[in-house]
């Protein structure tokens, strides 16, 4: 099979468990590219995170970021975008403030949150880690649902960390009850995404393909969440990183090292070699497009 089109998760898949891009990565990434490969990420991150990752990969094609609510390259062209309706995200709001939980309304230009004492550490470092607040606006306010109230908000997604698994299950079960205009994406025990409904990483990875001309059968995505699962599943070569969970590796075709084992730049480096450019298969008529 010939693969025109690389999709690649962020955490825990590009960046190591330190937060970096190995050097093996970035030659990895330049390497698949310059044999005319289209090289996009798929993330469960906002745009503004996204692209500077971009940057860093010297991707240049249109990302899928908010679990695929966004779509847009990095020079903020966006291709698609979609919204959850501002009465939807008040009362979704209203509902998750009793639970005890972290809210975060994610748009693309800046995350607007409750502010909540939490008592589990490591989810407070996720937390507070996740927006990197170095590009992206942060602004944490007392209540969120008075906030939207007065200032109305339509984000494409909205993060929920909770303290109790158990609370999560609730909320899931809850939310799908009681709202058609939205659905939910687990992506670990604790972190719960709403999105648009019909809205996912592999409806954003077909929307891509689609605009490209790339069937899924095309593509080989690579990552390691539950939220990847579909497009893994979906994908001509589905790909899990050695520190995924097991139902993402089970999901799999192949496994491949671990985000600290340079995972990413092992599997191109098994897999892409062995294909011919694009532009070189293209002149021998073996491929037409």
């Amino acid at each position: 099979m010939i693969y025109r089109l690389l999709a690649l998760n962020i955490d825990g898949t590009l960046l190591q468990s330190n937060g970096k891009i190995h050097k093996s990565t970035k030659e990895a990434i330049e390497y698949v590219q310059q044999k005319g490969i289209y090289v996009t990420l798929m993330t469960s991150r906002s745009f503004p995170s996204a692209k500077k990752v971009a940057r860093a990969l010297k991707i240049k094609n249109p990302l899928i970021t908010h679990q695929g609510a966004v779509i847009a390259n990095i020079q903020d062209k966006q291709n698609r975008v979609e919204r959850i309706n501002e009465n939807i995200t008040y009362d979704t709001v209203r509902f998750l403030e009793g639970l005890p939980c972290q809210i975060r309304l994610v748009h693309e230009q800046f995350s607007l949150a409750n502010r909540l004492k939490l008592n589990n550490n490591l989810l407070v470092k996720t937390v507070f880690t996740s927006g990197d607040p170095v590009f992206y606006s942060q602004q944490f306010v007392s209540s969120l649902s008075e906030y939207l109230h007065d200032q109305p908000v339509t984000a494409p997604k909205i993060e929920v960390y909770f303290e109790d698994e158990n609370d999560l299950q609730d909320a899931k079960k809850a939310i799908g009850k009681m709202f058609t205009e939205i659905e939910t994406i687990q992506l670990d025990r604790l972190r719960l995404d709403i999105v648009p409904a019909g809205v996912s990483k592999l409806k954003g990875l077909a929307f891509l393909g689609s605009h490209l001309g790339i069937q899924l059968k095309e593509m080989v995505v690579i990552g390691e969440g539950l939220d990847d699962i579909p497009a893994i599943e979906a994908a001509g070569l589905g790909v899990a990183m050695w520190n995924a969970e097991f139902e993402v590796k089970r999901a799999a075709d192949w496994v491949t090292r671990s985000q600290n084992e340079h995972g990413v730049a092992y599997m191109v480096k098994e897999h892409f070699r062995k294909q011919q450019p694009i532009e070189f298969l293209r002149k021998m008529n073996i491929i037409k497009k």
